[in-house]
């Protein structure tokens, strides 16, 4: 797999191909964390949308004359209880999975910007040096990682 990514017109050492495929595995891991944030976002906003409605139809509206009995009728059922406590943890599972994103972000960014700055002690060959616009265009195409400016 290493080998098949850079181009092979030219010799990469070993530290730059180490470098890079670890890159490419932040990227792969920061890319993951965020799909699953976004897909775990949506399912708990679907959750909590249809549970707001039922307590609507279900409490809300056939016992809205009293506020006291709103509440006996939530506690009065177990299962109330159960979908409170499941949208509740969704969302802390939400806030748990932002964090493994933004950590993972910062050490994908942290590394890419060290990548930025060494460059020239990375690439010792002069003709990989001349030709490495290649190895970046590479990265950026096959897997939108931006080696030419820090700038996220």
């Amino acid at each position: 797999m290493a080998d098949s990514i850079f181009p092979e017109n030219y010799f990469i050492d070993g530290t730059l191909k180490n470098v890079l495929l670890k890159l490419i595995d932040k990227k792969r891991k920061f890319d993951a964390l965020k799909n699953k944030h976004i897909f775990l976002l949506w399912l708990t906003f679907i959750l909590t949308t249809f549970y707001l409605y039922y307590l609507y139809k279900q409490i809300l509206i056939p016992y809205s004359h009293s506020f006291s009995s709103m509440f006996s009728v939530f506690i009065g059922e177990l299962s109330n209880l159960y979908a409170l406590l499941l949208v509740i943890g969704a969302l802390g599972f939400v806030n748990i999975i932002k964090q493994k994103r933004d950590k993972a972000e910062k050490e994908y960014h942290e590394l890419r910007c060290e990548i930025i700055d060494k460059s020239k002690d990375l690439i010792n060959n002069t003709k990989t040096w001349e030709n490495r616009h290649e190895i970046y265009e590479v990265l950026k195409e096959k897997y939108d990682i931006n080696l030419f400016h820090q700038a996220k």
